[in-house]
């Protein structure tokens, strides 16, 4: 996939969390993730570390101010976002995954992980779901 020029000062919402322009790779990743604020930028390093550790190949790209996760020829299985108090993971094909991410999404296909400041990150749990996310067919819609 191409790199995109980043803006490496972005613009920040209301709860500080960063706007990255949308881009294919792994520069618009790393860049929204320099932006993220305070104890989110860690979880954001540690969750990028672990998909590329547990998907060799992974597509990394930004879209919507939202970094995504993917399999070429298989589509989107992850995403990441950062709120005013939590950090969540979105997994686009959550439904099929065992055992379920505990949060449920308007569309049934998508559950989500929210982390909290005081929250720990169960790597071997995460880990599990993004190895069972990445062979299942994920979201093409872009």
């Amino acid at each position: 996939m191409s790199t995109n020029k980043v803006n490496l000062d972005p613009k920040r919402n209301a709860g500080g969390n960063p706007y990255i322009d949308k881009g294919d790779g792994d520069a618009p990743i790393q860049a929204y993730i320099a932006a993220m604020p305070g104890w989110k930028q860690a979880l954001g390093r540690q969750l990028d570390a672990l998909v590329t550790r547990e998907v060799p190949g992974v597509q990394k790209a930004v879209r919507w101010n939202t970094p995504f996760y993917g399999v070429e020829g298989k589509g989107w299985f992850l995403a990441m976002y950062c709120y005013k108090k939590y950090f969540q993971i979105s997994f686009l094909n959550g439904s099929q995954l065992d055992p379920l991410p505990p949060k449920e999404s308007k569309d049934k296909s998508v559950r989500y992980l929210n982390i909290y400041e005081d929250d720990s990150f169960d790597e071997d749990r995460i880990a599990s779901w993004i190895k069972q996310a990445a062979i299942l067919p994920g979201d093409t819609v872009f």
